[in-house]
């Protein structure tokens, strides 16, 4: 039976294999949690570029409130997969959503990382089950699924795969919780998850919309942040249908209108030229010719905004 080599509460050396967008994210979250971070990717610029990530993210969790000793210089970029894993309390793996890629680092972290370390993969999509074949420890091995910006979204989903243990999992959500994260522990392991396939039928019915000359990017764009999006940070799909029954809830809601309106098509239109066409020049005008870093310190803005109402609310 696998045992933890130290408690949630207790970390305090943190190893993330990665350095791109998610990768960093943890990183600089990791690292305003107060704890020491120990990174490695196989990139020759990885600890340049990754001090970059850093550094863009950390007035934002300067704004937000930084742990007790928090600062960016417990980073260390290792040389090595296995000097960054060797003396790690907990691993976070981020690399590129390739499966073949995916299982052999995570056999590699298992080889090197102590036998009571718990390993989270930030996978969008793949099953646990599937990446752990070739480990020689699979039972420490757990998705550990951000939203990104790592650093500020606070949604992670916890599954294990087959050969993952149930302690191992609770230690993970634990874990992922004193960082502050908000955790849904899976019931069983689904592709995607639960929050990248309700994103994914949103995407797929606007792309319908763009093909068929419905709506413009930036009319959906418009409909979501002024419409609905307003409402998710604080209710759900199903208690927004429960609070458009009125005094009968979701129940005269369902009476009402029923779960097969001909409102939604999960389906993917085909990417067409003329529809890649609509969307990149759609994201163009709705970006005003804005760099992504402005883009993103837009974004990191107003999430900051919403997370202090949504605290200053009590929610």
């Amino acid at each position: 039976m696998w045992q933890p080599s130290v408690a949630p509460g207790a970390v305090d050396r943190i190893a993330c294999v990665g350095a791109g967008v998610i990768g960093g994210g943890w990183v600089a979250h990791f690292l305003a949690r107060g704890h020491r971070v120990t990174a490695w990717d196989p990139a020759p610029d990885a600890g340049e570029r990754l001090r970059r990530i850093v550094g863009a993210a950390w007035p934002a969790l300067e704004s937000l409130g930084l742990a007790d000793g928090a600062t960016p210089d417990r980073l260390t970029v290792a040389a090595t997969l296995e000097e960054a894993v060797a003396d790690a309390e907990f691993v976070q793996e981020s690399a590129p959503e390739n499966l073949a890629l995916k299982s052999d680092l995570l056999a590699r972290i298992d080889a090197a990382a102590p036998i009571g370390v718990v390993v989270g993969s930030s996978t969008s999509g793949y099953r646990m089950t599937d990446m752990q074949a070739a480990a020689a420890h699979p039972e420490r091995l757990v998705v550990g699924h951000p939203f990104n910006p790592p650093y500020l979204v606070p949604l992670v989903e916890v599954v294990g795969g087959e050969r993952t243990e149930r302690a191992a999992v609770e230690w993970a959500a634990e874990f992922y919780t004193l960082t502050g994260k908000t955790v849904v522990v899976m019931d069983r392991e689904v592709t995607g998850f639960i929050a990248n396939r309700l994103q994914e039928a949103l995407w797929r019915e606007a792309l319908h919309m763009i093909a068929d000359g419905a709506a413009t990017v930036a009319q959906i764009e418009t409909a979501v942040t002024a419409g609905p999006g307003l409402r998710w940070p604080f209710h759900g799909p199903s208690t927004t249908f429960h609070l458009a029954g009125g005094e009968g809830g979701i129940a005269h809601a369902l009476d009402h209108f029923g779960v097969d309106g001909p409102w939604t098509r999960l389906d993917s239109p085909p990417l067409t030229d003329e529809l890649r066409e609509a969307l990149v020049t759609g994201a163009a005008e709705v970006t005003g010719g804005r760099s992504a870093a402005e883009l993103i310190a837009e974004r990191d803005r107003r999430l900051i905004a919403v997370l202090r109402a949504l605290r200053e609310a009590g929610a």
